[in-house]
């Protein structure tokens, strides 16, 4: 029997995010390009006492226990099961929170994985969605087994892609943090509080290639960032003067990503990015995107 697993969970960005529509129930309708990067936590889980234990790491704030998204995974995963858990999650934190990189939902689905791993892979990659999508919108993206994928809706109509060449990628995060209800808020000020429904703009040859990706690039909660909407269009035209082929707000905020054609590249516009900032605090990671997503590591 197994007793311990261990797996990654990488950071997600956005390479197109498109508000299409605000439903009556007050959710909005998206669509969008995930692309699992290699900033990253790790998780790694243990068969204990009964119960579900949480030790987190890493100084990154992930809220109360019973909140975190981890334990709500492992939660849902064995009343799926029938079983009584008996688990203790140790949580590596890297992945900074409230900052549009999806770490949360990277946590949740890798616990997810990891317990399905541990206990013998009784549930398959269907069951596993299903509890992804009542967890959260980007959940699903982090369980397609693709490092790139389309979606359309809440994040849950999925259209898993074949990766494209690995790039280098400059994630940089401001001293202040966007709660994505916020940033929601803030668009349906915008937009006057209703808007109406437009059409699906992308398929899966939209998206074979870093060309095809560089011209649809978007992110269109970059002008939902109220107060701090100059410093994301700062630090954006900082990547791409910097040579980002592709510089973009991360999901709702509040990190900015570029995606270089080179390290060489990529190294040198940190310190360019860090001149941009007008938040007059700001934390910078190197990356690369992933071409193919983690697998659990048994034992």
């Amino acid at each position: 029997m197994t007793d311990r697993v261990e797996i990654a969970a990488p950071a997600k960005v956005n390479l197109r995010l498109c508000i299409l529509a605000r439903e009556e129930s007050g959710y909005h309708a998206l669509e969008t390009v995930f692309c699992a990067i290699s900033l990253g936590d790790t998780i790694a889980i243990q068969r204990g006492d009964p119960g579900i234990r949480l030790a987190v790491e890493g100084g990154v704030d992930t809220g109360p226990p019973a909140r975190n998204l981890a334990v709500r995974a492992a939660e849902l995963f064995h009343r799926e099961l029938g079983e009584a858990a008996a688990i203790n999650i140790h949580l590596a934190k890297r992945i900074p929170s409230q900052a549009g990189l999806g770490g949360g939902s990277s946590d949740a689905a890798a616990v997810l994985r990891a317990l399905n791993a541990l206990h013998g892979d009784p549930l398959p990659r269907g069951a596993l969605l299903q509890m992804a999508i009542g967890l959260g919108a980007d959940v699903p993206f982090f369980l397609c087994g693709s490092p790139l994928a389309l979606a359309w809706g809440r994040g849950e109509r999925l259209m898993a892609l074949p990766g494209l060449p690995v790039r280098p990628v400059l994630v940089a995060k401001p001293g202040w943090s966007m709660p994505t209800a916020d940033a929601f808020g803030e668009i349906a000020r915008l937009r006057g509080g209703a808007y109406h429904p437009r059409s699906v703009l992308l398929g899966a040859a939209d998206v074979r290639s870093w060309a095809g990706v560089e011209s649809m690039a978007v992110n269109e909660f970059e002008l939902a960032m109220g107060p701090h909407t100059d410093d994301v269009r700062a630090l954006v035209e900082a990547m791409r003067s910097a040579g980002a082929r592709i510089a973009l707000l991360a999901g709702s905020g509040s990190s900015v990503f570029g995606v270089f054609e080179n390290q060489a590249d990529r190294d040198a516009a940190e310190e360019v990015v860090r001149a941009a900032s007008l938040s007059g605090e700001l934390q910078t990671w190197r990356a690369e995107t992933l071409g193919r997503m983690p697998e659990p590591v048994v034992g």
